[in-house]
């Protein structure tokens, strides 16, 4: 599922490059981190069975093992200049100080030395949208074209190792480095289909699929190195109780699916999963309660489902009970997922106008967080809660307000991003008598309104305008004659004079003032009849 997301966000950057698009990417880099950090934990496993086995058969597992490894050294030093290269390039658009980078240990598995970098909270990434600086390093500097030679040469190391014509398949989709095509069938390179033309945070998300393609591809060879040497057939001295999800992200109504195993085990011995709260023993786990029993297959794993049925986070969690020479032995499993409202979003960025003297309702919701846990707030006026929308009130035309969302993550309030909005005074409304606005009216149709109306046409807020004044001018026989008006209701005098019209004669309304509901003044143009 994260792939799927990640494709129709990368589809929606050539409508619209808008807030809500690129952080969409942060939800799906994060999702990307987890899945890769699952991986590393999932082939440490396999590797520790290769350690086990060395004990039994040294002749007959060593050669097994020492290609492993070899496909761990070329997986661990690729997933790392990876994550460098994506250090490299937050600081060359963010600075070197950037906010977004975290000192951490980038753990390269289990016994093995610990090279120090950096990771990324996506959120914080001041130049999200930038689309030159990215291409700069890996177009201009070469290092695109590194990073492909890399990639081939780890693919081509694979393929060495094994004859499966379905592991080999999997391996050369997964890290394929082929040209590629745009919408126009007009032919790319695989550097620039991937880096040029794109906004950093986008960049930044596909160097993560591809740090978890490489993590996904070494499974596969390392799970077909040990079919070949039969370690799923024999017991092993270590087991680790592994959650492996297709997603940790999920839309409302869609399902969250998750593997549960165990990654080494006798195949010989039936596990039993229980799913449900458990606590820590003296000697163990235990349940909390009985849980709730989870099928399994042959293999030792389970298949977990559950629709998405409301909005939120939740954990999946339990043990996985396997009988050991002195008893039953638990491993505790634990993972969590969440779920969000599918949607899409267009924005029509011209039209990011906000007025003056309204509420002015703005929607406004994160992928995958509650609305009770995002808030928001804006610059040059006030924006309020109000049921499911927001309410905005700006105080200054002629400038621009800021909008900006926050959301309320594992206790931490992180910025989701933010909106630029033009502030305008409401236009002015249109004088109207009859409802026209000037030409030819009869007599009859004019003596009998009441009052000048202001009215605001093509207008989409329901706004009212009171006329407060106008004055009257009356040409016929080539005299004219002015009455002055304090009110928008026509006096009795003005009526009168309606009344005593001929044909031909000119009637003016001006020096027209009408108040809004921003309790300015606004003078409104002339209106002029002619008598029919």
């Amino acid at each position: 599922m994260i792939g799927m997301m990640y494709l129709v966000l990368t589809a929606m950057l050539a409508l619209n490059v808008s807030a809500d698009i690129l952080n969409g990417f942060v939800l799906v880099d994060n999702g990307l981190v987890k899945t890769t950090k699952n991986f590393v934990a999932k082939n440490d496993a396999s590797y520790s069975i290769f350690d086990a086995q060395m004990d039994k058969s040294a002749a007959k597992v060593g050669p097994y093992r020492d290609k492993a490894y070899s496909v761990k050294n070329m997986a661990d030093q690729l997933t790392f200049d990876i994550q460098e290269l994506k250090v490299e390039i937050v600081r060359y658009c963010d600075g070197n100080d950037a906010p977004s980078l975290i000192p951490a240990e980038w753990l390269i598995g289990e016994k093995r030395e610990s090279k120090s970098t950096f990771e990324i909270d996506d959120a914080l990434i001041k130049a999200k949208d930038n689309l030159d600086k990215p291409a700069e390093i890996l177009m201009v500097k070469g290092k695109g074209a590194e990073l492909k030679k890399k990639i081939e040469d780890f693919r081509e190391h694979l393929l060495s190792l094994t004859t499966d014509l379905a592991v080999q398949k999997g391996i050369r989709e997964s890290l394929n480095t082929d040209k590629m095509t745009d919408s126009n069938g007009t032919e790319l390179s695989w550097e620039s289909g991937h880096f040029e033309h794109i906004p950093m945070v986008a960049v930044v998300t596909m160097m993560s699929k591809m740090q978890s393609d490489i993590r996904n591809a070494e499974a596969d060879i390392i799970q077909n190195l040990l079919a070949q040497i039969g370690a799923s057939d024999t017991k092993v001295n270590k087991m680790e109780a592994i959650v492996q999800a297709k997603s940790s992200y999920v839309l409302r109504g869609n399902e969250y699916e998750a593997r549960i195993l165990l990654a080494a085990y006798d195949s010989l011995q039936k596990p039993k999963i229980l799913l449900g709260p458990y606590r820590r023993t003296e000697t163990g786990y235990e349940m909390v309660g009985e849980g709730r029993d989870l099928p399994y297959d042959a293999r030792g794993r389970a298949v977990y489902r559950a629709t998405g049925a409301s909005v939120g986070n939740f954990t999946l969690q339990g043990l996985l009970q396997m009988p050991g020479p002195d008893g039953i032995v638990s491993y505790p499993f634990n993972a969590e997922y969440q779920v969000g409202e599918p949607s899409a979003v267009i924005s029509a960025t011209k039209m990011n106008v906000l007025y003056v003297g309204v509420d002015n309702p703005i929607s406004i919701s994160v992928s995958g967080v509650p609305s009770s846990a995002v808030s928001a707030n804006m610059t040059n006026g006030t924006l309020q809660k109000s049921g499911n929308d927001w309410i905005a009130r700006p105080t200054t035309p002629g400038t621009k307000s800021m909008v900006a969302v926050m959301a309320n993550i594992e206790g931490q309030t992180k910025k989701m991003g933010e909106m630029e909005y033009r502030v305008k005074a409401v236009p002015n409304p249109v004088p109207t008598v009859a409802g026209m606005s000037g030409g030819k009216i009869p007599k009859a149709t004019l003596a009998a309104q009441l009052a000048v109306v202001a009215e605001m046409k093509d207008f989409d807020f329901d706004l009212k305008f009171t006329v407060s004044s106008f004055s009257v001018t009356i040409v016929r026989g080539g005299n004219a004659r002015s009455f002055d008006n304090k009110e928008a209701r026509f006096s009795a005098e003005i009526k009168q004079q309606f009344e005593g019209l001929s044909k031909g004669a000119k009637v003016y309304i001006e020096d027209i003032k009408a108040v809004g509901p921003d309790r300015r003044t606004r003078e409104l143009p002339t209106v002029i009849f002619t008598i029919d």
